[in-house]
Parts: C-alpha cells; structure tokens; sequence
C-alpha cells in the first residue's frame, strides 16, 4: 500500500468511523485534524500550524452571510410574521384537492425565500398546521409529507446557510450557487402541489373535503396577502435582486435582508425585546455549530492535501477511463448514499475534499456540480431512517403519526427529487441558465 492511500485511510476511513458510531461532526475531524497533523506535517511545528490554519478557515469574510441569513428566518419564526403569512396564503388557495396540504406547499416556498433554516421551516410547519390537517380528517401521510418536503426545498432556494457552507468548503462563487437553486426549488415546489392535487383527485379520502373552510370575498380574501405576504416577499426581493443586479456582494446581500426584516417586524410592532433575544439566542446556537463545524473540515482538506492523498485521489479516479458523465453520476450515488446514514454538513466533510479535486481536473462547471451537490444533501435530509427532517416531524407530531407513516409519506417526494436530480444531470441549463443570465 502506497503512502497516499495510507493517508486517505487514516484520514477518510478514520472520520467515517467516527462519524458512524455517533460522535460529533465538528470533535470528529478536529480530532483526526490533530492526528493527521502529528503524522503528516511534522508533529509539533504541525500542530501549531493547525491552530493558525484552525482560526483563519473561520475568520473568513465570505461565512458572514450565514448567521445573517439564519437571523432572517428567526426574526420571522419568533415575531410571529409567519403566522400571518400563512394565514394569507390560506385565504387564496380554496377549492382544490388537499388544500391545506397545498397551502402548507405554498407558504413553506415563500419561508424558503426568507428563512436560512430547513430545520425551522419544517418544525414551525409541522407544529401549525399538521394539527389541523389530522382534525380534519386528513391522512398522517399526505399531511405530514409535504411539510417534510418543502422543508427540504428551503435548502435550494436562497436563502440558504448550507448553500454558503458549500460554496466555501468547495470555492464554488456562492452568488452563482444561491441563485442557481432558485429554478429547481421552484420546479420541485409546483411538482409537490401538482402531486398533491392528482393523488387526493385520484384518493379523495385521504384528505376530505374542508367544511370548515370559510369563504372570504374580495378585499377580504387579498388583504392579508398584501398586509403580510407580499412585503415579506419583498425580503426576497431585496437579496436575490441586489445580487442578481451585482449591487451588493453576497455578505451584503444578507446584511440587508437581516435589516429588511427586521424593519418589517419593526414596523408591524411585534418587534418586542423577547422576540429579539430568542432569534438572536437561536442564530448564535446556529450559527455557531455551523462555524464550529467549518473549522474542523477546512483543516481537514488542508492536511489531506498536503499528505498527498488527495492528488493520489485524483489521479487514481481520473487514471479509470472513466467518462466525466461516469464519474460525476458515482459521486451522486455515494452522496445518496451516505445521505441515508449522515447528516448535510457530513456530507460536504467526507467528499468535498475529494470530490473538487476531481471536478477541477475535469474541467466541469462547478455550479452544475454544486447545484446537483445541493440536490444530493436535500435528498439526504428526506431519506430513512436517519433524515433530519424525519426527526424533526417526528418531534413536532402527535402520537397518533408514527414513524412508518412518516416513512411512507416521503416516498413520493423522494422519487420527485430523485428525477430532478436526473433532469439537471442531462439538462444542465435547469442549474446554469440564471447564473449565466445575470452574468
């Protein structure tokens, strides 16, 4: 065995171990980082060079975009703003089939558009409306999967803390990775109503009629849509449109929609001291796992790298004959592979140090490969037995739903995410053609 594949033992094979058994992301690499360092940058003098490599992988400029993203989404959960954006887009979806469950579809999409957070969408979902649906007669599986789902979606549609966290790890441009999710997010948005419409026409009782509904006419019907929904849109508007337009950078961009948020809050006077200390509580937990986590896997590549087991990787891929179609599809299949048993953040740890390496080598468009990349995480985040959004559901249910019912309920949801995953791998303009049409 070469030196190299001693080293991409060591370090790969020990992390994966590690991860496997249960330990924590971030003590998992940083524990591997100390030991790859004594080994392979020479012991002591390694060390200390780990520690200066340690505070300037988090030091960095381009991560500030993730706590003021993850703030947005806090703000709006602790203000109580969401509940009014669910209550206006309740108003105007009438008469269809599954119609909460649409409703839940619809105002998840336009969280997406303002919140960081694929947790906090799904919790705060799960806990408003799947009590309703259950009351009203709806089956556990078509009231809890498309929470789950469109929780998922949160992770394409900037937005998106895990986005800037890939964009770094990988050096893929993190505005062109924020906007390239835009198109798929919304095309699996509209699949998962369409879905939901057909199988409740097809299986009208597992979601019966709503006789609770109440009809409202008019100004009525719309003003909470333009009382709450559109201004809160308008977050959105302010982000992607500043750096779509290149007026601001994307660490600006989320600067202003921290400070457009809570100028809305402000100005619907929920903006109370509690609400304030809760969301800033919650992003510094957030955030600070996030940055935690970053440090550990910044390291990581380094130290691999300077091994020599990534280049050693790389050749030992590239030497195969394989195509570049070949290739990129095996890394899908071993990403929806370790999303069955580990977590997003994972993810990125485990393959990015080899993967990008591979991917530079080969010439591919890095955010064709980022956008697939962020498809394989919202992915993970579904599939059993381990899906963090799983979890989630299962915290936030009532007894009643069980876990094979929440199994079962994402079946359909995964299979919808798995074709677009096919989509954008033979169609790669679904991912690059608004990155290239903003410049």
């Amino acid at each position: 065995m070469s030196a190299w594949e001693v080293a991409a033992l060591l370090m790969l094979g020990g992390s994966t171990v590690l991860l496997f058994i249960g330990m924590p992301v971030a003590l998992t690499f940083i524990s591997i980082n100390i030991i790859g360092a004594w080994f392979y940058m020479g012991g002591e003098p390694g060390l200390v060079q780990l520690a200066r490599s340690s505070v300037s992988s988090v030091a960095a400029f381009s991560l500030t975009p993730i706590p003021l993203f993850v703030l947005m989404g806090e703000i709006l959960f602790h203000t109580g703003l969401a509940l009014k954006v669910i209550e206006g887009v309740e108003r105007l979806i009438r008469r269809v089939p599954g119609r909460l469950a649409v409703v839940a579809v619809v105002a998840g999409t336009v969280f997406s558009a303002i919140s960081g957070s694929t947790i906090a969408t799904t919790a705060m979902l799960g806990s408003l409306m799947l009590p309703i649906m259950l009351s009203r007669g709806y089956h556990p599986t078509i009231a809890t999967g498309p929470i789950m789902a469109i929780g998922a979606v949160d992770m394409l549609i900037p937005p998106s803390a895990l986005t800037v966290l890939l964009g770094s790890l990988s050096g893929i441009s993190i505005s062109k990775l924020l906007i390239g999710g835009v198109v798929p997010g919304v095309i699996l948005s509209v699949a998962f109503v369409l879905w939901i419409i057909v199988r409740v026409s097809i299986s009208p009782q597992l979601a019966p009629a709503d006789r609770e509904e109440v009809t409202y006419r008019g100004w009525a019907r719309w003003s909470p849509f333009f009382a709450y929904v559109l201004p809160t849109l308008s977050i959105f508007g302010v982000v992607v449109g500043a750096l779509t337009a290149g007026w601001a950078t994307p660490t600006e961009c989320a600067a202003l929609g921290a400070f457009a948020t809570m100028l809305l809050a402000l100005c619907y006077r929920v903006l109370t001291g509690k609400a304030v200390l809760s969301a800033l509580k919650g992003t510094a937990g957030i955030s600070g796992m996030i940055l935690f986590i970053i440090l550990g896997a910044t390291t990581f590549a380094q130290i691999l790298s300077f091994s020599g087991a990534s280049n050693g990787l790389v050749q030992a891929i590239t030497g195969q004959g394989l195509s570049t179609g070949m290739i990129i599809a095996g890394m899908m299949l071993m990403l929806i592979f370790l999303g069955i048993f580990v977590d997003q953040v994972s993810m990125m740890m485990i393959t990015l140090p080899i993967f990008m390496p591979v991917v530079q080598a080969l010439g591919i468009d890095l955010v064709w490969f980022g956008v697939m990349f962020l498809i394989c995480m919202q992915l993970g985040l579904l599939l059993p037995p381990h899906g963090l959004l799983l979890m989630t559901m299962r915290g936030v249910a009532p007894p009643a739903v069980t876990m094979a019912h929440i199994f079962m309920a994402v079946v359909p949801y995964v299979i919808m995410s798995l074709l677009l995953l096919a989509a954008v791998f033979w169609i790669p303009e679904i991912a690059t053609w608004l990155p290239q049409l903003i410049g």
